[in-house]
């Protein structure tokens, strides 16, 4: 299947921000979009904004941090179609930025559970879906914070954020990204961050207090990119919406 063909992606943190973006950038490429969101109101929202768009979208009711409602939404999407081409980690917890002195087991815990065993517990669960597909695609939506070469650089903002839980959370996802591409050479796995590492730029968000200076549509540019890779694509990798991000 080459990517000009009909195709379908399961979207994470779906309803609102880049994971909204990202649905609508593959949406209007004629993909069905399986629009996963914890807030089924606003994630009804945003399917029929969507619709009025001519996006195929459908709702998935989806707590990453739940396994009954990771198994759900598999069922959910199996109930539409028999493969999926793309799947995008794209749920995130900004935790609250509390100062590593201070951080407890239960702050990390937190974000953990959503940045980290999220990806991991939704990536397996739709393994065998994403095996039926031609040119199977999984991307992480990580943070520039979650680089060792950018928090270690004093020209970075992030150098100066002493936090330690969505940083480290971020750090962790890159690392399974790595792994999953070595391991699973059939799929593509890429990580990406939304925005302009060289630049000091990141994307508005809610996570962020829309402090950013890229709008969240040119942050999901990456990641529309890397799910519409070849099948002769990179693997392994973390980008940004210019380009290769050092680890």
């Amino acid at each position: 299947m080459t990517n000009t063909e009909k195709q379908a992606a399961l979207i994470t943190g779906a309803n609102k921000g880049l994971g909204f973006e990202a649905a609508r950038g593959l949406g209007a490429r004629g993909w069905t979009i399986f629009l996963g969101s914890r807030d089924v109101g606003r994630g009804q929202v945003a399917v029929e904004k969507l619709a009025a768009e001519g996006v195929r979208a459908v709702l998935v009711p989806l707590d990453v941090t739940s396994d009954a409602s990771v198994a759900e939404a598999v069922r959910l999407v199996r109930a539409h179609t028999d493969r999926l081409d793309v799947l995008v980690n794209n749920a995130g917890a900004p935790g609250h930025a509390i100062n590593p002195a201070d951080a407890t087991v239960d702050e990390i815990h937190g974000v953990y559970d959503t940045n980290v065993y999220g990806p991991i517990r939704v990536t397996h669960a739709f393994l065998p879906l994403l095996r039926t597909a031609e040119n199977p695609r999984v991307v992480m939506v990580s943070s520039a914070v979650g680089a060792f070469a950018v928090v270690s650089d004093p020209a970075q903002a992030a150098s100066k954020m002493h936090e330690l839980a969505y940083s480290s959370s971020k750090a962790a996802l890159n690392m399974l990204t790595v792994r999953y591409a070595q391991a699973l050479p059939g799929i593509k796995f890429n990580a990406i961050t939304p925005g302009e590492v060289a630049n000091g730029k990141f994307a508005a968000t809610d996570m962020n207090g829309h402090r950013g200076q890229l709008t969240a549509a040119e942050g999901a540019e990456a990641i529309i990119r890397l799910a519409t890779i070849p099948a002769d694509g990179p693997t392994g990798t973390f980008t940004d919406r210019l380009g290769p991000v050092s680890w």
